[in-house]
């Protein structure tokens, strides 16, 4: 079979009434837009959002970074943080998991799961480990691993360890950071209520 070619002026006549008919057809037209946003900068919004009580504005700024990179971890630990503000626990623990899946022994990741697990009140022994695990990688979660550790002691009645565990974390943490001044201040009433330095 052979093919015929067209001529050039029968293919640009095709063409244009193609196009005519396609103009007036009134179907809609695929647009295909370009995310121009990185993850990293779809997370640094969700933080803004998430820091200003903006959750849904969070949530999609950490979903539109987890499309263009499924497990990217700073995505996980934002879903993970806004259900753990909500309450929703097993959803929190699943995107701590995925993100220590994809980045083994993750500070942050190790840290908030402890933090669930204290939370319902079990697993408080491997909540011990993922506190001491991020505590031993340094940086600047440090007092948030020492804080969380305290709260773990507190509940197994380990009193003079979670006492030294704050007064650590208080040490580190410098003084502007008043949030969590406060959340040390909130922990150290809690361990005042159940013990006193000379018991």
């Amino acid at each position: 079979m052979t093919r015929r070619r067209l001529s050039p002026g029968l293919a640009l006549l095709l063409t244009t009434l193609l196009g005519s008919v396609q103009a007036c057809s009134g179907l809609p037209r695929i647009v295909i837009v370009h995310d121009p946003l990185t993850p990293q900068e779809h997370v640094t919004l969700g933080e803004a959002y998430q820091v200003q009580g903006e959750r849904k504005m969070a949530a999609r700024e950490f979903e539109a970074a987890l499309r263009q990179q499924m497990e990217y971890v700073p995505a996980l630990i934002g879903m993970g943080n806004l259900s753990f503000e909500r309450g929703a626990l097993e959803e929190a623990e699943i995107f701590y998991r995925r993100a220590l899946g994809t980045a083994p022994g993750h500070s942050g990741a190790s840290n908030n799961l402890a933090m669930v697990y204290l939370a319902r009140g079990d697993r408080l022994d491997e909540a011990e480990r993922m506190a001491r695990n991020a505590l031993e990688r340094g940086g600047p979660l440090r007092p948030y691993a020492l804080e969380t550790l305290a709260r773990i002691y507190v509940r197994q009645g380990r009193y003079r360890e979670a006492q030294a565990a704050l007064e650590w974390a208080e040490a580190m943490v410098p003084a502007e950071d008043t949030r969590f001044h406060q959340g040390l201040s909130r922990s150290r009433r809690e361990l005042a209520a159940v013990y006193t330095p000379d018991e």
